[in-house]
């Protein structure tokens, strides 16, 4: 009996446990081998090897490089450098991620110097800060600009006191804009050419001051109706420009380069993107029609056919960049004027 107990207790022990209720735990997964690029950057024109950077992460993006590249050559800030795939090829974005590039685990990138740079605000300022103080020299008629009898003197011409009212308005508008409105897309600009930009908007300011305010000025030619009529024309351009200017600001959070569509909103004055791309520069280009109408002066009239030119090939550009850019963009809009250009 006994021997049948103990054979009958061993066929128990050799029993497989009951099952547990609670699951096994999982085992730990192993962490993905993350896959380091090696990045070389070479002069594009000298084919001079300049840098190379071991372990790049994958994640890393074109500005990063640019840090990166910078660390090793003080001289060449991020915003000084442009790095391209192909030696005469179209710069990389600073948003461009590594991986996401058309290159292998070794990547080639190519180095040009864009010289010296400067912020577009500061290049705004400059631009706008001289014509406005320029023509106020001639409008109080500082010595040495006419002949001294008329050093200090007042134009008789009610027209001459409007014009440099709104010639100050509308480069006071402008300085507030660049301090408080614009986010700009792209941070600097050559410093080279802010003698350029500022020779244009100084000089013609000179021009068009020197004869508005002479003292020989003589008034249009229909007298106060056709001051009038200019006065709301450029009122009416200025306040659409600045109309427009918020919504492109709207369409941008800080920091982000991303681009949308601009809609009209609520506001009448934005209701020209019905037909428009770049409304902004179509009241610009009004603002000094009207200008040149109230004084009809030739030099106004010159730099508004000057300014037009130059922001109908601005629209046009960003024009073609919108339809490049979105699919779903409207085909009704023109660039600058409605069905026309």
């Amino acid at each position: 009996m006994d021997v049948l107990a103990l054979e009958a207790k061993g066929v128990k022990s050799d029993a497989p446990p009951p099952s547990s209720s609670k699951p096994r735990p999982k085992a730990p997964k192993k962490p993905k081998r993350i896959v380091y690029f090696e990045v070389e950057i070479v002069d594009a024109k000298t084919k001079e090897k300049l840098l190379l950077l071991d372990k790049v992460e994958p994640s890393a993006t074109i500005l990063d490089i640019k840090s990166m590249f910078h660390k090793s050559n003080q001289s060449w800030y991020p915003a000084r450098q442009s790095l391209c795939l192909d030696p005469k090829g179209k710069p990389l974005k600073d948003e461009d991620v590594l991986q996401q590039l058309p290159v292998g685990t070794t990547a080639t990138f190519y180095f040009r110097d864009l010289g010296a740079q400067i912020s577009w605000g500061t290049v705004f300022l400059a631009e706008c800060v001289g014509p406005l103080f320029i023509y106020l020299m001639f409008y109080f008629r500082l010595p040495f600009i006419y002949a001294p009898k008329y050093d200090f003197t007042t134009s008789k011409h009610w027209v001459v006191h409007i014009a440099c009212l709104c010639h100050s308005f509308h480069y006071a508008k402008r300085i507030l804009e660049t301090l408080f409105v614009h986010r700009f897309c792209h941070g600097t600009m050559p410093l080279r050419n802010i003698f350029k930009n500022c020779l244009y908007y100084w000089f013609f300011a000179a021009w068009m001051a020197y004869y508005i305010n002479h003292p020989l000025y003589t008034p249009p030619y229909y007298g106060e109706q056709q001051v009038k009529t200019a006065l709301g024309i450029f009122l009416f351009c200025q306040l659409g420009n600045f109309s427009i200017h918020v919504v492109l600001r709207n369409l941008k959070p800080p920091g982000s380069k991303t681009k949308k569509i601009p809609y009209p909103t609520k506001n009448p004055f934005t209701w020209i993107f019905t037909v428009v791309s770049c409304p902004n520069y179509t009241y610009e280009a009004g603002s000094w029609l009207g200008f040149t109408v109230m004084t009809q002066c030739v030099p106004v009239a010159f730099f508004t056919v000057i300014g037009f030119v130059q922001m109908t090939v601005w629209a046009r550009g960003k024009h073609r960049g919108y339809l490049k850019e979105f699919k779903e963009y409207p085909t009704l809009r023109s660039p600058i004027l409605p069905f026309i250009l």
